[in-house]
């Protein structure tokens, strides 16, 4: 392999910076040098000698610095033909030092010299990188001088054997050298080729990452939609169904749903956390309460597949730590998840443990341990792996996505702790979760939320408090089908009134499906309150110009307008309903989403697929804050 023009400054500007890096490394040679040679040559000889060639390594210094902070890659020209100048004095100026060591030295001198210029070639051969360039600037220089140790041999009497053999050994070394070189730009341009294939493939790969997380974005969106119509709908059937049969045929869509909801929910997380898109939240939250939430959450289950769930330790927690709790809480949820699926008799133990390390944070474990079938050695091996789960047939007989846990430990790294496992056939599974967690303030409790009996007794004190009467909603021409919305236009249902006569709460829904309106109506019909739609931003804003609402279900992805940029018109119009309660209704809760969606002015969010009591339970959020600003306004 040879090397080409097209070669050549491809290497140049490499071997350039190689030899800035190696500057300090030529001084102190420099410097051995003269201190080695002084008293053959004499102090202030050697002195002279180091200060001016101390001086060519920052005049080359300064010569390459365009190309040190990458401005130049080429040797172009007046600057190319200055720094082959300043090479070629260099390298000179070193191998000089062998005429002198000739000259005062004699014999034992020139062996010297000999061998200080077969160290100097060596250093040219490494520092040129391959490039014939350099290496024509930094060895010839050298090469040419020790060419002329026959001549000084000659001079001084060696018989013409022994010149003659010398000669030998320097052409011999002038082919090692140039070898080498030639070696060396094969490895620099082997380790250029892979570097550009390598960058080529994570390229790849990058498109590829990002390209399936917009699949997978965009398929979640529209899955949401028709779980959120599954859901609805089995909420409703609930509500009239009389026959046992008819209530266990809701309870099984219902749980079909969830399933979905949950598997959905994991492959989008596992896709971010993939791509590295996945963040964490650093706020204070109350621990005790969240493990004594989680307890509750899975008392029922656990119960009711005839197994005890134990919590032990609990009055040895901290209260208030600082960390992200929905993440901490989607760990132990998947941990006790995965311990009851593979648990039949028994019981589900969590064992928590908490002590102050040297900085003041609360470091803390927490061991969920089950009375299951154990696993292998060669199970564990494999616990962690996505979608592993399908080997053995654990999927047919379990069910799941298998990436519960490989989720799990990905994010308990996130918050820069770990997750591991113990185990071993028929002695049941301990998973370890262990984390530190910096101290946290106290912080107010917020609004404890109603129960649904007690939701029109709010909505009616927020009516109350609102000073004018106000106009009804626009009502829209009948149609054959309920979910047949044209372009713009404005669906409502009549007035209504409470037995008291007061005005009820009103809604407006905006979502550019018509599936997610319906959902949203079924769910809120269950309440007292007049509920208007619009199917896009800019009929949400003619709604909202026209009529006054108490609250606003916002979806944020939309065409045209999407529901942040709806939010933000509508907080800057100045209208009468600039100040309403803006709830977001979206797939994407990341903490990046949460915060656009905040920056934007909404108030509260509410997850995709949607269910009747996350719906709800937004809304009785928003009333309860719209009437504790309301209560305040009055005193």
């Amino acid at each position: 392999m040879t090397q080409t023009a097209a070669d050549a400054p491809s290497l140049w500007a490499p071997a350039i910076r190689l030899r800035r890096k190696a500057m300090l490394q030529r001084i102190v040679m420099g410097a051995a040098t003269a201190l080695v040679f002084s008293p053959i040559l004499g102090w202030r000889f050697s002195a002279t000698w180091l200060a001016i060639y101390t001086l060519i390594q920052f005049l080359e210094a300064e010569v390459f610095a365009p190309v040190i902070h990458g401005k130049i890659t080429e040797p172009k020209g007046w600057r190319g033909v200055y720094g082959d100048v300043v090479l070629i004095l260099n390298a000179g100026f070193f191998g000089l030092m062998a005429v002198p060591l000739w000259i005062v030295g004699g014999a034992m001198g020139g062996v010297a010299a000999s061998v200080l210029l077969s160290a100097g070639m060596i250093n040219s051969v490494i520092m040129s990188a391959g490039s014939m360039r350099v290496f024509a600037c930094t060895a010839l220089p050298q090469l040419a001088i020790f060419a002329l140790t026959p001549l000084f041999m000659a001079q001084m009497g060696a018989s013409p054997s022994i010149v003659t053999a010398v000669s030998v050994a320097i052409l011999s070394y002038t082919v090692f050298c140039l070898n080498t070189r030639r070696h060396l730009f094969r490895a620099n341009r082997a380790e250029t080729e892979a570097l550009i294939e390598a960058d080529r493939k994570r390229a790849e790969a990058e498109a590829a990452m990002a390209s399936r997380s917009a699949f997978l974005a965009a398929v979640a969106h529209d899955l949401r939609t028709p779980i959120s119509a599954i859901l609805t709908g089995a909420d409703e059937l609930d509500r009239g169904a009389k026959p046992a049969s008819a209530r266990q045929q809701v309870a099984l869509i219902t749980d079909a749903g969830l399933m979905m909801k949950d598997l959905l929910d994991d492959l989008l997380d596992h896709a971010r956390l993939d791509a590295g898109r996945m963040s964490v939240d650093n706020r204070d939250f109350d621990l005790r309460l969240l493990l004594s939430q989680t307890a509750r959450l899975w008392a029922g289950p656990v119960r009711a597949k005839g197994l005890r769930l134990r919590m032990e330790g609990a009055r040895t927690l901290p209260q208030m730590v600082r960390g992200d709790a929905m993440r901490l809480r989607q760990v132990l949820n998947n941990l006790i998840s995965n311990a009851m699926k593979f648990t039949d008799q028994g019981a589900i133990t969590l064992r928590l443990q908490s002590w102050p390390d040297e900085h003041g944070a609360h470091v803390l474990l927490i061991n969920i341990e089950d009375t299951g079938p154990g696993m292998t050695s060669e199970q564990l091996r494999r616990l962690f792996t996505p979608f592993d789960q399908t080997a053995e047939g654990v999927a047919e007989r379990y069910g799941g996505s298998g990436l519960g846990l490989a989720i799990s430990r990905d994010l308990v790294e996130l918050m820069g702790g770990r997750l591991t496992v113990r185990s071993a056939p028929g002695q049941g599974a301990s998973f370890t979760l262990s984390l530190v967690l910096p101290r946290g303030a106290a912080i107010e409790a917020p609004p404890a939320s109603l129960a649904p009996e007690a939701r029109i007794t709010i909505t009616r004190a927020l009516v109350q408090a609102a000073p004018p009467p106000r106009a009804p909603l626009p009502e829209a021409a009948p149609q054959s089908e309920p979910d047949a919305v044209s372009q713009a236009e404005i669906e409502a249902t009549p007035a209504e009134q409470d037995p008291g006569g007061e005005a009820v709460l009103r809604i407006l829904v905006v979502d550019d499906h018509a599936i997610n309106r319906r959902a949203i109506q079924l769910i809120l019909q269950s309440i007292d309150c007049e509920i208007a739609m619009a199917e896009d931003g800019l009929a949400a804003l003619e709604a909202c110009a026209r009529a006054p609402f108490d609250v606003v279900f916002m979806d944020v992805r939309m065409p045209e307008l999407d529901g942040r940029e709806t939010t933000r018109r509508l907080r800057a119009s100045g209208g009468i309903n600039a100040a309403v309660p803006v709830i977001a209704v979206t797939a994407d809760t990341a903490p990046e989403d949460i915060a656009a969606c905040t920056a934007a002015g909404m108030n509260y969010f509410v997850s995709k697929p949607l269910t009747p009591g996350s719906l709800l339970g937004a809304l009785s959020q928003v009333l309860n804050e719209a009437a504790v600003a309301a209560e305040s306004a009055a005193a």
